[in-house]
């Protein structure tokens, strides 16, 4: 049942976005070129046992041709990791896969996330948790390398002593954010440390990538098994398409994706999702051409979905 150990390397990842990685969302993506792996958007274990219940499990949509897709949850009872694992064995997820190092202040608050690189026992119990309650899913882990300092020998070391399939390493501290340039040196004694503890876990690394070729390369440098690119995606949604020189796609045909994208929001959910949130895509696709900046402003002063779906086939038409 673990999927991780059948895919080809360097394994090429979409990064958890949350208010991006939807499925709908990654549906345009395989449309356009598909990853290795997708990540769900981080739920909160805490949420999928309450009256929110429905409106959570929206958000765990996924299709099968988003496979293999990996549910990202974060919180700080081990007993509710235990029983979303549960839940989400049923629903028929690929991999579960725990969040420990988002910023997000309320998050941090609660003791979750990132705060739980503060709290190692903690994070094993959880880790162990998952585990138990995933009926055979893989578990992995995706965190960074510190709280306020790099503690990555402790840290990882601590994770690694438990049975994860992947670590996914933000090659950054929580107080750096994405502030500075990531880590990626540490990585060499990330693999010593599996290495001494004779982990099976696959290492991947994240922080500044931003094409396919900076992806394998470092793959390649740091002996890591793959890598995980987020806010490179918002420059090319062709991204994991090597075969497409995204310096050749016309105008016309960035915003026709830009209406696929909008249709199917409206057709996954209808007005169960605040339209907002597809603002954050339009840059996606209307920027690199003359009069860009100008038809961005014009979607981005819409007040509804139709109205930016409509505007969008303006634009389109004009182009």
């Amino acid at each position: 049942m673990n999927f991780w150990k059948k895919l080809k390397k360097p394994i090429l990842i979409l990064a958890p976005m949350e208010g991006v990685t939807d499925t709908v969302f990654r549906q345009i993506v395989v449309s356009v070129g598909k990853p290795d792996v997708f990540f769900t958007e981080f739920v909160p274990v805490d949420a999928l046992f309450s009256k929110g219940q429905e409106k959570i499990l929206a958000s765990l949509k996924f299709t099968k041709k988003e496979r293999p897709v990996v549910a990202q949850i974060w919180g700080t009872d081990p007993e509710k990791f235990c029983l979303a694992a549960q839940m989400l064995s049923k629903l028929k997820f690929d991999g579960i896969d725990i969040n420990m190092g988002c910023p997000d202040k309320n998050a941090v608050k609660s003791g979750a996330c990132a705060a739980l690189l503060k709290n190692f026992k903690l994070a094993q119990e959880i880790i162990t948790a998952t585990i138990k309650g995933s009926k055979g899913l893989p578990v992995s882990v995706k965190t960074r390398i510190g709280y306020k300092e790099i503690n990555t020998e402790n840290w990882v070391t601590a994770l690694l002593q438990t049975p994860v399939s992947a670590l996914t390493l933000h090659l950054r501290t929580v107080f750096e954010m994405s502030k500075v340039p990531a880590h990626w040196d540490e990585l060499k004694s990330v693999l010593k440390i599996r290495e001494n503890l004779k982990s099976k876990a696959l290492i991947i690394g994240n922080g500044d990538i931003k094409t396919i070729q900076e992806a394998k390369d470092k793959c390649k440098e740091y002996k890591i098994d793959g890598a995980m690119i987020g806010r490179g995606i918002f420059e090319n949604v062709w991204l994991f398409n090597e075969s497409i020189d995204v310096s050749k796609i016309t105008p016309k045909h960035k915003i026709k994706l830009l209406q696929k994208h909008l249709q199917l929001f409206k057709k996954t959910y209808g007005g169960s999702r605040h339209f907002e949130l597809m603002k954050k895509f339009v840059k996606c696709y209307v920027s690199g051409f003359d009069g860009a900046s100008e038809k961005r402003i014009q979607l981005m002063q819409t007040k509804t979905l139709d109205r930016l779906i409509e505007t969008a086939g303006e634009l389109n038409g004009r182009i």
